[in-house]
């Protein structure tokens, strides 16, 4: 199912009382007030690190929708021509909002970086929080160094495309931790109100006892994904062309279980309170096979293994043409729980839906952070998106390989690092798919 506009007029019938009721024991975020969330008129100074659709589209502009005071006042990417068109499209996107341009954007040319160091300079201007939006696997490297400077974070999702990865990201939120720093996560639907409501019904009780559950995602093939560069350019080296197309390269994006389908597999881990035990996978090309398709996967399927025995079964593809579909359901011992990005519904001997107020997720995570930030009262979701993101990889791997991998063993024994030899641009071949029986796990 795809995702569906916000329902206002159901959010205007909806009492505050009975929202209060359905939302108060899953989250303390309030619901979106670009004046109420923001106190007085002290500023928060943004830099948007990673100048891509999601830095200039999403990124920044709902941080502006959020509160009132957030200032834009400095960026950086690794290419030049996404810096140009970041400088068009943010004040141009500001705009369609009806925010307030000339208040929010105050980059000046001085506060422009581009090349590998550009996170490094955007960090040593005064900010005090970054959006990292950079291709994943530059997410552990930004975050520690934004963690070391000091610097409130939001890190979209995944944080990471390998179990090294993930291992350093944990590390660096316990350092934000006890530095008393905000982290906050891209995955948004933790937001949704709906879903609150769902996980706090299926944590009371609701449905009983978990016993098994499926997760669907099936989708489109994003061929059109940056559809200006994905005819390589004779001047572009392979590393150039790799990074420029890192949807999908696996050392990049972490195939599309992890870098889009770790959204549906956050809610599994929330509503089970765990992240999985194991996890035996497989999955192939079949449709994205030309080069700029790079060297990850179109479908996959997992059985992920909980404690307590429970195995919830994922299935993903992107592929333009079959049948599509997004949701999650779980069959309890006395009833059932569904959810897709547009409702809910509990069925059983407890029956439920949600009809109440859906200020957008994506406002709202924004909203939540620099609350937390003017309050001094840290927020810090570090953990559980790095977890999220290791079940993803988890399913990747298995896939991959076609073995039966454990969370233990990741946690404590993987030494899978994805990362070249160098990170620079220059000659750089790309990893044959994997084969599943034949990759070997690491």
């Amino acid at each position: 199912m795809q995702e569906k506009p916000d329902n206002r007029k159901r959010a205007e019938n909806f009492s505050r009382r009975d929202f209060l009721k359905a939302s108060a024991a899953v989250g303390t975020a309030t619901l979106v007030s670009r004046r109420a969330v923001a106190k007085g008129s002290d500023k928060i100074r943004v830099g948007l690190i990673g100048c891509g659709d999601r830095g200039t589209g999403a990124g920044i502009i709902h941080c502006a929708e959020s509160s009132e005071g957030v200032e834009l006042v400095a960026m950086g990417d690794l290419f030049q021509d996404h810096m140009d068109r970041a400088r068009r499209a943010i004040p141009g996107n500001l705009k369609k909002r009806n925010l307030p341009v000339d208040e929010i954007y105050k980059v000046t040319p001085e506060r422009i970086f581009v090349g590998f160091d550009a996170y490094e300079k955007v960090l040593a201007c005064d900010v005090d929080m970054v959006i990292l939006t950079a291709p994943p696997y530059f997410r552990p490297k930004h975050f520690r160094a934004a963690v070391e400077a000091g610097k409130h974070v939001f890190v979209e999702k995944p944080i990471a495309v390998d179990p090294a990865g993930v291992r350093s990201f944990i590390e660096t939120s316990e350092r934000a931790r006890a530095k008393g720093l905000t982290v906050v996560a891209g995955t948004q639907m933790r937001r949704a109100r709906h879903i609150m409501a769902a996980m706090e019904r299926i944590h009371n009780g609701d449905i009983g006892e978990v016993l098994g559950g499926q997760c669907v995602r099936c989708g489109g093939a994003m061929l059109n994904w940056r559809r200006a560069e994905r005819k390589r350019r004779p001047e572009w080296s392979d590393m150039e062309w790799q990074i420029r197309r890192w949807l999908f390269v696996t050392w990049l994006s972490g195939d599309f279980i992890v870098e889009m389908h770790v959204h549906n597999l956050d809610l599994i881990n929330w509503a089970m309170q765990s992240p999985p035990v194991q996890c035996m996978a497989l999955g192939g090309r079949q449709v994205r096979t030309a080069p700029e398709c790079g060297n990850i996967f179109d479908h996959c399927a997992a059985e992920y293994e909980y404690p307590n025995g429970v195995r919830i079964q994922y299935l993903g593809s992107q592929i333009d043409g079959a049948s599509t579909r997004n949701d999650i359901r779980l069959v309890g011992t006395k009833g059932r729980g569904y959810v897709d990005f547009a409702r809910m519904a509990i069925e059983g001997e407890k029956p439920f839906q949600y009809d109440g107020p859906a200020p957008r997720p994506v406002v709202q995570e924004y909203a939540d952070m620099i609350a937390s930030i003017r309050e001094g009262k840290a927020i810090n979701e570090g953990r559980q998106v790095a977890e999220s993101t290791l079940t993803a990889i988890m399913g990747r791997m298995s896939a991959y390989t076609g073995q039966v991998v454990t969370w233990k063993w990741l946690m404590e024994a993987s030494k899978s690092d994805l990362s070249p030899e160098t990170v620079k641009f220059g000659p750089l071949p790309m990893q044959p798919v994997a084969v599943p029986g034949v990759t070997k796990l690491v």
